[in-house]
Order: C-alpha cells, then sequence, then structure tokens
C-alpha cells in the first residue's frame, strides 16, 4: 500500500509497533486516516443503511445532494458507521464508508442469557440501551438458535459487529432510519464502557474484540491440531 502516514497512530501501524484493532484503541488515540482501518482488519465489509435525497432552492435554480448512511464492520467484534454528503451516490458512498472506518469501535459478546448455557460468545453479554434523536433501542441477550428477533437495520449492524442471538426492544419513531441506526450502534457502544469483574467474563463467556483470538489465546494447540 502506497501510503504516507500524517499522524502519530498511523506511523506507528505503518512501522509494526501496532498489529492490531484492539491494540490501535487501547491507546486512545484518534483515527484519522481510513488507511490504519484498511491495514489492521483487511476483512472489512460495508452496507449502505440509508440513501437520502437533499434539495435546496437557489438563484440559479435546484441544488440536488445525496445523504449517504454506511456501517461497516468485520463480523468478529469491530463495527463502526459514518455519514456523508455529496453530488453523486458513488463518491458519497466512498466517502460515508472512510467516515465508517474513522468510528469503528470494539464490542463485547457472551453468553449473558439465563436460557442459555452453550459458554460461546454469541449474543451481548448483558442488557444494553442506545438512544439518538426519538429512538431508543435495547438489546438484551437471548439463548443460541433465535437469531437476530430486531428490524432490518439493526439487524445489519449486528451482524457485521459479529452478534448472532438477541432480543431487540425499540421505542421512538424508527421510521427515521438513520436515528435508529446510531441508536443500534450506541447500544453496541454501550456494551464496551462497561466494567465486568473476572468472575463475570469467566461465568458470561464475555469477549471483547474477535473471537477467535481469544480462543487461540486459551488453547493455544488448537491451530495445531487444525494444521494436522
Amino acid at each position: 500500500m502506497d501510503w504516507s502516514p500524517k499522524t502519530r497512530l498511523g506511523r506507528m501501524v505503518l512501522n509494526g509497533e501496532i498489529t492490531s484493532m484492539s491494540q490501535a484503541l487501547a491507546t486512545k488515540l484518534p483515527i484519522r486516516e481510513p488507511e490504519i482501518v484498511d491495514i489492521l482488519l483487511p476483512d472489512l465489509k460495508d452496507e449502505v443503511i440509508d440513501v437520502n435525497i437533499v434539495q435546496r432552492m437557489t438563484d440559479s435554480g435546484r441544488r440536488v445532494k445525496f445523504r449517504i448512511t454506511v456501517v461497516v464492520g468485520n463480523g468478529d467484534g469491530f463495527v463502526g458507521i459514518g455519514r456523508a454528503k455529496g453530488k453523486e451516490v458513488g463518491p458519497s458512498i466512498r466517502k460515508a464508508i472512510d467516515n465508517a472506518k474513522l468510528h469503528m469501535i470494539e464490542i463485547k459478546r457472551g453468553c449473558g442469557s439465563w436460557e442459555c448455557g452453550c459458554g460461546t460468545p454469541h449474543s451481548v453479554p448483558f442488557e444494553v440501551t442506545g438512544k439518538s434523536g426519538s429512538v431508543e433501542v435495547t438489546l438484551k441477550p437471548a439463548p443460541r438458535g433465535v437469531s437476530l428477533a430486531v428490524g432490518d437495520v439493526a439487524k445489519s449492524i449486528l451482524t457485521l459487529a459479529g452478534v448472532k442471538d438477541s432480543w431487540g426492544f425499540v421505542g421512538g419513531h424508527t421510521k427515521t432510519t438513520v436515528n435508529y441506526a446510531y441508536a443500534t450502534f450506541n447500544a453496541l457502544k454501550a456494551s464496551s464502557s462497561f466494567r465486568v469483574t473476572e468472575e463475570q467474563e469467566r461465568r458470561l463467556k464475555i469477549v471483547s474484540g474477535p473471537v477467535m483470538v481469544h480462543i487461540a489465546e486459551q488453547n493455544p494447540m488448537a491451530d495445531l491440531k487444525k494444521e494436522e
């Protein structure tokens, strides 16, 4: 990649001092270059959540712009959301994707439902709530196999974040797609702000970030068995 970083975090990533997204977020340094995410999360996926047409009357006539909302995620503990506005759809989507990369968060997952005891981090570890505008989204742990009992907008965000099972409860004007998306994102963001004890981590199987990394740390012989 032909990239000359302009920030301290970018130089640390390019020099190999930081090799994972978890390490980058742990530095508390702001992510101001999308190339940082491209290097640390090469398998990132994106989905357009909303395309809105904004019209404005001027002396020279009617001006039309497109406002795009995009969600990005690797399907394993990292998700971001971004918006952009432009005269053309294609460039606006690319700009929104870059903005979403600059707002990446690391979420916590676990097996928090009392009805489930599978011991895998497939759901949210505890009840979390997020709000944006009039929309309030509450996510609750669900047993394995329930899948995502939420609306289509929230389902897209949870899927890209790596949450496989969850109950969802929504209040407010949910037809406002952007607020619905941001409320879901804020609920996931709240999961990372909770402080949990070692006993809770062990009991609820709470994992922060990618699941496969934690599996490899707990069972370093797993990769060797896979190769055999």
